[in-house]
């Protein structure tokens, strides 16, 4: 037999099977039927020091964070930073989908959701509004963004979120939303385009509740987290009562048993045994759709028993993992690029780790490390990154230069930092790419260059004989102090 190399912890094999998890001691090892000549194995190695979620498609990063108490757990899928967020070794968006698409998904699987139809044009509203089957509906703007309901359209109608009774008042609120930004809390001044709308039956909750399926670092796996405080800010209510939150491991090959989800049920407060099997069957079915979509998370917030007597899926969230692209064709098909930033999309298909920021100091550097100690250098001699751009180890001149286009597409840019250690990547690739830039967009702001590593000579030089007004720095210090000057 000959020795194959297993990857570092963490890489996915193509062919591992569906919902495997590279840090979960629940997954099957593929790489175990793989014939190698090896030593004894080595202790199973602990998950990253850090968590990655999603809420509203960003992806925050909480360094260090343990997750002993569920108010921790509940803390780190809400905890924003915007630099922080950067600080994936790589560009991970963690794709999220709209809300009627979320409602498809929930029904595929047999979960139970008032009945809901989106329309993307007003006309589309009116007939969805007539046809319904019903004149007591809902209607929602349909944006990756929460605080929907709270918000203001950039044509200045107040709300996403409204009851409409009739065809007619369904296409006005329609006409008002479709084809301007909703701005909330979560999108920034600009807001995110609304391009479609939901409308929704009305059901009348008894009772909220609040369900979600995440990744627990701690137990290195999926958990079931839920509460009986629905409907509400689900981290103040793990702030003020820790024990309102119910936590349970699943396992990962067999999920939850029946018997495991109505203990949940009965937990929160469920009474009867209709609604408790009800209640149980929606905690199975999210597991399987978490581990069979490859999910990095599920949030029901609200689930709710109607006054009717059943249990619903009133709201949903999800989160799906970028690195299952390759086997989750038909949920990547659902993206919606209007909902991103356009610079990160562009970036994006030039295969540059980028996150656009809210500073005046545009950065390209290569390693997300390196880009982390930046923006921290950076910050400390009182500059305010712009972005952050890992150019990668394998960067040519010609990506140097689209990432050059990319943060002056930025009015907001009154520097540049270039910082590059040359590694695998060599610097004269970066220097003929910065000359290159410099001439052919015939660049304004002021730029500052930092090499040290491979090449670092001979990029030097190019950069001397280029003539160009470049100023080059040894120190990491004096040059973020200079350029953070140079933003002023």
């Amino acid at each position: 037999m000959t020795k194959t190399n297993k990857p570092s912890t963490g890489a996915v094999p193509a062919h591992a099977p569906v919902g495997y998890c590279p840090f979960s001691r629940h997954s099957p090892d593929p790489w175990q039927s793989i014939p190698v000549k090896r030593g004894p194995r080595p202790p199973a190695q602990n998950p990253p020091a850090q968590l990655f979620s999603t809420i509203s498609g960003k992806v925050e990063h909480i360094s260090g964070l343990g997750l002993e108490n569920n108010y921790h757990m509940l803390a780190s899928i809400r905890k924003a930073g915007s630099i922080a967020r950067a600080a994936s070794a790589g560009q991970r968006r963690y794709l999220s989908i709209h809300e009627y698409q979320s409602m498809n998904l929930l029904n595929s699987y047999g979960i139970p959701t008032p009945k809901s139809i989106p329309a993307k044009t007003p006309d589309e509203a009116f007939d969805v509004a007539k046809n319904f089957g019903q004149d007591k509906l809902v209607i929602k703007a349909q944006v990756l963004a929460g605080g929907r309901g709270k918000g203001k359209f950039s044509n200045g109608f107040q709300g996403g979120v409204h009851m409409v009774d009739s065809p007619a008042q369904a296409k006005e609120i329609a006409s008002k939303m479709i084809g301007s930004s909703l701005i909330t809390k979560q999108t920034g001044a600009a807001g995110r385009a609304c391009n479609a709308v939901m409308l929704a039956e009305r059901r009348q909750p008894a009772h909220e509740y609040y369900v979600a399926v995440l990744n627990d670092r701690v137990s290195q796996g999926a958990v079931l987290v839920a509460s009986a405080q629905g409907g509400m800010n689900i981290e103040e209510v793990a702030a003020k009562d820790p024990t309102a939150i119910i936590t349970t491991p699943i396992d990962f090959n067999n999920g939850l048993s029946k018997a495991e989800a109505i203990s949940v049920a009965q937990k929160l407060g469920f009474k009867d045994e209709k609604t408790q099997s009800d209640a149980a069957d929606i905690f199975i079915n999210l597991y399987k759709i978490f581990k069979e979509k490859d999910a990095t998370q599920i949030e029901i917030n609200p689930m709710a028993l109607t006054t009717d007597g059943e249990v619903l899926c009133m709201d949903a969230k999800f989160g799906f993992d970028d690195n299952a692209e390759f086997r989750q064709n038909e949920v990547f098909s659902l993206r919606d690029i209007s909902q991103e930033e356009p610079s990160e999309v562009r970036a994006q298909k030039a295969n540059l780790n980028f996150i656009k920021l809210d500073g005046s100091v545009g950065c390209l550097v290569n390693g997300a490390g390196l880009a982390m100690a930046t923006m921290d250098v950076l910050s400390l001699h009182g500059g305010q990154p712009a972005n952050f751009l890992d150019v990668g180890g394998g960067a040519t001149p010609e990506t140097v230069k689209e990432a050059f286009e990319i943060l002056l597409e930025d009015t907001k840019v009154k520097s540049i930092f270039i910082n590059i250690f040359g590694g695998i990547m060599r610097c004269d690739y970066i220097a003929e790419g910065v000359i290159k830039a410099t001439k052919e967009l015939n660049l304004k702001v002021p730029l500052v260059v930092r090499l040290k590593g491979t090449k670092e000579q001979e990029a030097k030089q190019m950069i001397r004989e280029s003539g160009l007004k470049i100023e080059a720095f040894d120190s990491l210090d004096e040059a973020a102090e200079r350029a953070s000057r140079l933003a002023d």
